[in-house]
C-alpha cells in the first residue's frame, strides 16, 4: 500500500462528436497542447491497449520524465495510462451527449502512490499544494481540449 492521494476528476461537455475528441485525447503526442504540466510526450504514432510512452514534464524549474503504460482503451470510451513512477492512473472518458460529449479527466491512484513520488513529490514539488495544482491542470486541460475538439470538428 503506498501513500493515499485524493480522487482528482472534472468533465466538460464538448460540441463535437465522440469520434473527434477520441482523435484528439489519444493523440497522446498533442498532450503538450493542453496540460499545464506535460510539455511534451514521446510516444507511437497510435497508441492502444499495451502502449507505453514518455511524458516530459515541467513545473517552474523542475523537469522530469514519467513512463506511462495503456492500461485501459475502449475505442471512443475511455483511454487509461498507468505511470510508472508514481503508481497513478490518468483516464479520460468519453460519454456521448446531446450535441456532443462529455469528456472527463480523472487522476487515481486506489492503492496510493509510491514511496518515491511521495519523497519526490514532498521535496521538489511542493507537496499537497502539486495535487491542487493537478486539479487545476484538469480544469485548465478539460478547457483546452474542449477548445481545440470544437474548432476540429467535422
Amino acid at each position: 500500500m503506498g501513500h493515499p492521494v485524493r480522487l482528482l476528476s472534472a468533465s466538460v461537455d464538448i460540441a463535437a462528436p465522440p469520434a473527434t475528441v477520441w482523435r484528439i485525447v489519444t493523440n497522446v503526442r498533442r498532450t503538450g497542447e493542453w496540460s499545464p504540466e506535460c510539455r511534451k510526450v514521446l510516444a507511437p504514432k497510435t497508441i492502444g491497449a499495451g502502449s507505453r510512452f514518455v511524458g516530459i514534464n515541467q513545473r517552474r524549474l523542475m523537469l522530469w520524465p514519467t513512463n506511462a503504460k495503456v492500461v485501459r482503451f475502449t475505442p471512443e470510451r475511455e483511454l487509461a495510462y498507468r505511470i510508472a513512477e508514481n503508481g497513478s492512473t490518468w483516464s479520460y472518458s468519453l460519454e456521448p451527449i446531446d450535441h456532443g460529449t462529455r469528456l472527463t479527466e480523472a487522476r487515481e491512484a486506489a492503492d496510493g502512490i509510491t514511496g518515491f513520488a511521495h519523497v519526490f513529490t514532498k521535496l521538489f514539488l511542493g507537496g499537497e499544494a502539486h495535487t491542487s495544482e493537478l486539479d487545476d491542470g484538469i480544469r485548465a486541460s478539460l478547457d483546452r481540449i474542449k477548445v481545440i475538439a470544437e474548432r476540429e470538428r467535422p
